[in-house]
């Protein structure tokens, strides 16, 4: 097996399903649908993974962003109350549209839950840990594009634009069509990366679109990301607009520094390996970073070593010997 068959095989393992990923937009869309129809939203668009095509399997939950016309809304906007008024508006459009008892417009959502910036809607059993979750979130449209979102906890409303960090993969994928499946295996790896607290989905994606080339083969392409990462997650990985600051403050960063050095490491001895036509040794460095889903041939067996007895003493001649 070939590098490129073998990269090939192994994002198989990482992809979801097209028809769950079909199931999942779906879903996705049903929520566009329902809450674009409302007389106070001006627009719906979907946000996060999915929308991005970063996405990681299994799909549990899917986002959705809904913005309202602030003249229908005066109070929203200002700190205070509106932040968490703006989220009880969005539930209880949600439950008279898409409830699963009286919804108007489907009959889907078993349960809502009032998270900080979203409305979490449950489609599957709330006490299923893998419950399927549409997350809507309430915005305001700002004079320059961008989004005024509420927060709960804090009580204010927070400026965000997951609208830049969609163009932005969606370039990138453009310039270098493996953009975003190693995205996915990225956010894949760092599943088996020893950090302290772990390492959220978005800082890797982050990373990519700040390390990653825009060209080459996907073998060299690894091998610079993990050389640059290394040495940017020290700086902390911020939101791409500048808006939100740092998108994990507790991260590890020396933790997840030196797993990326040790994985360039590895994927500079693959590269050379390759380079040298040893393929059977540089899939199996690729599999030493990845795992045992990266096809890779077995080690050659060891050539057993001879080993040999000590020559066997010739007995010496048994001779009468002096006694006294």
């Amino acid at each position: 097996m070939g590098i490129d068959d073998a990269f090939n095989a192994f994002q198989k393992t990482v992809d979801e399903d097209i028809d769950k990923t079909r199931l999942a937009r779906g879903r996705r869309d049903l929520f566009k649908t329902a809450l674009g129809g409302e007389a106070d939203v001006v627009e719906v668009f979907g946000s996060g993974s999915l929308s991005r095509s970063t996405q990681l399997k299994p799909i549990h939950d899917v986002d959705i962003v809904a913005v309202y016309d602030p003249d229908e809304h005066p109070e929203w906007g200002s700190d205070g109350s509106s932040a968490e008024e703006a989220l009880k508006h969005i539930r209880g459009q949600v439950n008279r549209l898409l409830s699963q008892t009286n919804g108007t417009h489907d009959n889907v959502v078993r349960h809502t839950l009032l998270r900080n910036h979203a409305v979490k809607c449950f489609l599957d059993d709330p006490d299923d840990p893998d419950a399927f979750t549409v997350d809507v979130m309430a915005a305001l449209r700002q004079t320059d594009g961008s989004l005024l979102i509420p927060e709960k906890l804090t009580t204010r409303w927070v400026p965000a634009d997951p609208e830049y960090l969609i163009g932005e993969v969606a370039a990138h994928q453009r310039a270098w069509s493996h953009f975003r499946p190693l995205v996915r295996v990225l956010k894949q790896w760092r599943h088996t990366v020893p950090v302290e607290g772990g390492i959220k989905s978005l800082v890797m994606e982050v990373l990519a679109l700040n390390c990653m080339p825009k060209s080459g083969n996907r073998s060299q392409a690894l091998k610079t990301f993990f050389t640059a990462a290394a040495v940017r997650v020290n700086e902390g990985v911020r939101d791409p607009a500048d808006l939100c600051g740092e998108i994990q403050p507790d991260l590890d960063r020396a933790g997840l520094s030196t797993a990326f050095t040790e994985a360039a490491d590895i994927a500079e001895r693959a590269c050379a390996a390759a380079a040298e036509g040893n393929t059977d040794q540089a899939l199996r460095l690729w599999q030493e970073i990845f795992g045992e889903d990266f096809p890779a041939p077995a080690a050659p067996a060891k050539a057993a070593t001879l080993i040999t007895a000590p020559a066997l003493l010739t007995p010496r001649p048994i001779k009468d010997a002096p006694q006294g």
